[in-house]
């Protein structure tokens, strides 16, 4: 039985491809979840994919993945910077956490500098793009030993 690894995306990765695609690149959410479902058939994982604009919708998913997933791997966008809430439910998931980020979030804004997630992450993964995705199914699958 392939390990399950729960993907999920904060607010405006929707627009990926779209927003700012000099800071976020051209590929769109569904190109990378689409490359992320080949690479975890590969690595023996299984994925379910989350992406919402809203913090409780993500707060939700974490929660659902408690007791289901081996890991969770979280682009939590703007979230990362202010949210407590997903930073309590990532704390009473038992699994393995890697964060996520296509930019840089030090080389930008200071407020992006501070990321609460990262207090729980096993791994960071930022300003490696889309390819952080692949880094971090790969890494996951290091993790749960896969």
């Amino acid at each position: 039985m392939a390990a399950i690894v729960h993907i999920l995306n904060g607010p405006n990765l929707n627009l990926l491809g779209q927003r700012e695609p000099d800071i976020y690149g051209h590929e769109t959410l569904d190109d990378v979840l689409r490359a992320c479902q080949a690479l975890a058939a590969d690595l023996g994982l299984e994925v379910a994919t989350v992406q919402s604009n809203h913090e409780g919708a993500l707060v939700d998913a974490i929660q659902a993945a408690r007791g289901v997933a081996g890991g969770i791997i979280i682009n939590p966008a703007a979230y990362t910077h202010t949210s407590v809430a997903i930073l309590d439910a990532l704390n009473a998931f038992e699994g393995r956490v890697i964060e996520v980020h296509l930019s840089n979030i030090h080389k930008r804004e200071s407020f992006r500098h501070h990321s609460y997630v990262s207090g729980r992450a096993d791994a960071v993964i930022a300003g490696c793009g889309v390819q952080g995705y692949d880094l971090a199914l790969r890494h996951m699958a290091r993790l749960l030993e896969i």
